[in-house]
């Protein structure tokens, strides 16, 4: 919950300088705001909250695998909310890059710890795929509205979560002392900080610039090639072997985003 908490605050402090400084003053409707804001509480307060929890007990590489399930939510609800369709090859381009992902996470066995923690975090993950495909569901129908800046949703969104997030993790009490935390460990205080960056500050924003010039289901399985992404980071930064079935993963799901492009 603090991380949660922590890289969001961070994440809108550095968005704020950088819309003052390219002067983005982009007027939004009571509508747009209204669903960017839903938008934030749904996948970034509840669903990244379920996802953080999800790594804790079955590991990131795992969790990933279930949130891969999120494009195919995403496009059956936009397929219900706002009538998008995906041709034939889509669709293949989309089970080609699931398939890929799944072959990436599988090739890991679990640890004794994270088979005691399979079913809860298992569930931790179902639900933050669920709350993901409904965040991205609202963006688009706030793009829907009018063009809008990604850095300027990004911005909206962040503080829709905030707004929800602040007041119940106050009255839980789940943020005693976050500064006396840091300053005890100084090396998560700036993983928080490169956390923040690279994913609400610049990943939710291009997230929904995808968004916003793409179908739901096709930016949301683009997103969703996150495992293949840790696959370098895992072997340099853990020293983690890279199996043949990893490797091979990674060449199927990249077929499959490329099918996605040619729909």
């Amino acid at each position: 919950m603090l991380v949660n908490i922590s890289r969001l605050v961070l994440a809108l402090g550095f968005l704020i300088p950088v819309l003052l400084a390219i002067g983005l003053a982009a007027p939004l409707s009571s509508q747009q705001l209204s669903y960017l804001g839903a938008s934030g509480v749904v996948g970034l307060a509840v669903g990244d909250t379920f996802l953080f929890r999800s790594y804790r007990q079955i590991g990131p590489r795992v969790a990933m695998l279930v949130m891969s399930a999120s494009p195919a939510i995403a496009a059956l609800l936009a397929f219900v909310v706002l009538g998008e369709r995906l041709s034939f090859v889509g669709m293949l381009g989309m089970a080609v890059t699931l398939a890929g992902i799944v072959l990436v996470v599988r090739e890991r066995r679990l640890g004794p710890a994270q088979v005691r923690g399979l079913a809860s975090g298992v569930a931790f993950a179902s639900l933050a795929a669920v709350t993901q495909g409904v965040g991205l569901i609202f963006a688009k129908l706030a793009f829907r509205e009018a063009p809008i800046n990604g850095f300027v949703a990004a911005a909206v969104r962040i503080t829709g979560a905030l707004i929800v997030l602040m007041p119940i993790v106050i009255l839980l009490g789940r943020t005693a002392h976050p500064v006396k935390k840091f300053k005890a460990d100084k090396r998560a205080m700036g993983l928080t900080m490169l956390g923040s960056v690279l994913g609400p500050f610049l990943g939710i924003s291009f997230s929904l610039m995808a968004v916003a010039n793409s179908t739901v289901g096709v930016a949301s399985t683009l997103m969703s090639t996150v495992p293949i992404v840790m696959l370098p980071l895992v072997h340099f930064i853990y020293k983690e072997r890279l199996t043949w079935q990893g490797i091979a993963g990674a060449f199927v799901a990249v077929a499959g985003v490329v099918m996605l492009f040619l729909r």
